[in-house]
C-alpha cells in the first residue's frame, strides 16, 4: 500500500507569501511526501525564490502562463504520491497536518480526509478555528448539502487530502474554469468518495484579504467561470440525487453567490442563472451585506440597494464614507 503523500502547489505571482507555504510543506511531520511547485508564468520573483528550494528537494517546473487548473494538472502528473494534496502558494498547513489525516484515512482508498480551516490576514494568530456544521465525518451528499445549506461554497484546497485512485475516477481540474474553480472540481471529486474524513486538530491557515487574488475578479471572463463552475458542480451533485432539499439547496446556493454577488453586471449571464434557479423550483436565500447595505434594503429593496453598494465601492466610500455611515443608527430613521 502507498502511504507517500504529493503536496501540489500552482504558483502565480507570489513571491510575498511562497516561502511560508513551502516551508510549511516542508514541515510536514509525515516522512513520506513529495513537494510539487508549477511556476505558472509568474512575473515577480517567485521563479527564483522557488529555485532557492531545488536544492532542498522540492521538485519545481516552469511554465507559460496557462492558469491554476493546469498547472495543478501539471503538477499532478509529475507526481508519484498514492495521496494528494493540492495546496495554495499562499496558505499555511499546520505541521502535523497530513499526520493526523493520513493517520485518519488508515489507508482506505475511498475516503477523503478533511481538515479544519481558518482565515488570517497578516499573522498565523488571527485565525480563529471555528467548528461548522461540516467539521464531522459524513457521506459526501451531506457534506455538501451542509456546505451548501449554510451558504459557503469555499473549498480551499488544502483541506483535503485525497487518495490517488479517487482523483483517477474523477478527472482533475477543468482548464476552461478560473474563478471558483475549486466549487466544481471539489463537488465532482468528493461524490467519488464513500466518506469525508474530519480530522480533528490537522489545520489549514488560509491567507485572506489579498486584492490581486483570482477570488477578487470580476471581469467578465471570471465571471463566466463562476456561472459555468456553479452550474457544473451543482449538476454533479443533482446526478446522485435530485431530491427536493438538493434542489432548493443548489439553487439558493447560485442565488446567494451568483445572482446577489454580481447584480446589476452581466444582465445577459444574470438571466441565465434566474433561468436555472427557476427550473430547480427557486430560491428562498435573501441578499445580505454590509450594515450600510441592510439598512438600504429596507428602505428600496436590494437590488436598489446592490446598485448603490457597487457605486459607492467604485467611488471610493464603500467602507470608510457613504456605505459605512448608512447605518440603523442614521438620521434616516
Amino acid at each position: 500500500m502507498d502511504k507517500s503523500v504529493s503536496i501540489l502547489i500552482p504558483c502565480f505571482n507570489a513571491e510575498k507569501y511562497l516561502n511560508a507555504a513551502i516551508e510549511s510543506a516542508m514541515a510536514q511531520t509525515w516522512p513520506n511526501k513529495e513537494i510539487i511547485v508549477v511556476n505558472d508564468g509568474s512575473t515577480d520573483g517567485s521563479g527564483e525564490i522557488l529555485e532557492k528550494f531545488r536544492a532542498r528537494g522540492v521538485k519545481v517546473l516552469h511554465q507559460s502562463n496557462t492558469g491554476q487548473c493546469a498547472a495543478a494538472n501539471r503538477a499532478f502528473a509529475e507526481s508519484k504520491g498514492g495521496y494528494v494534496k493540492f495546496f495554495d502558494a499562499d496558505d499555511v498547513l499546520s505541521p502535523d497536518c497530513i499526520e493526523k489525516q493520513m493517520i485518519a484515512l488508515d489507508g482506505r482508498q475511498d475516503a477523503i480526509a478533511m481538515c479544519g480551516w481558518a482565515r488570517f490576514y497578516n499573522q498565523l494568530k488571527e485565525a480563529k478555528f471555528i467548528p461548522d456544521s461540516t467539521w464531522e465525518t459524513l457521506d459526501p451528499i451531506n457534506w455538501l448539502l451542509r456546505a451548501w445549506e449554510g451558504g459557503g461554497r469555499m473549498m480551499q484546497c488544502g483541506m483535503f487530502l485525497i487518495p490517488r485512485p479517487i482523483l483517477n475516477q474523477a478527472g482533475l481540474w477543468d482548464e476552461r474554469l478560473s474563478l471558483i474553480n475549486d466549487f466544481e472540481f471539489f463537488a465532482r471529486v468528493l461524490l467519488k468518495a464513500q466518506t469525508i474524513q474530519f480530522t480533528p486538530g490537522a489545520k489549514l491557515y488560509y491567507r485572506s484579504g489579498l486584492g490581486a487574488s483570482l477570488s477578487a475578479k470580476s471581469d467578465r471572463k471570471a465571471v463566466e467561470s463562476a456561472l459555468l463552475s456553479l452550474l457544473l458542480g451543482t449538476g454533479h451533485l443533482l446526478k446522485v440525487d435530485d431530491s427536493p432539499r438538493v434542489r432548493r439547496a443548489c439553487a439558493n446556493l447560485m442565488q446567494q453567490h451568483f445572482v446577489h454577488a454580481y447584480y446589476p453586471e452581466h444582465p445577459d449571464l444574470l438571466r441565465q442563472m434566474s433561468q436555472r434557479i427557476q427550473e430547480l423550483g427557486g430560491a428562498d436565500r435573501v441578499a445580505t451585506g454590509s450594515p450600510g447595505f441592510e439598512f438600504l434594503k429596507i428602505v428600496i429593496g436590494w437590488r436598489m440597494a446592490r446598485r448603490v453598494e457597487k457605486f459607492a465601492a467604485r467611488h471610493g466610500f464603500n467602507r470608510a464614507g457613504l456605505m459605512g455611515r448608512l447605518k440603523p443608527t442614521s438620521v434616516y430613521f
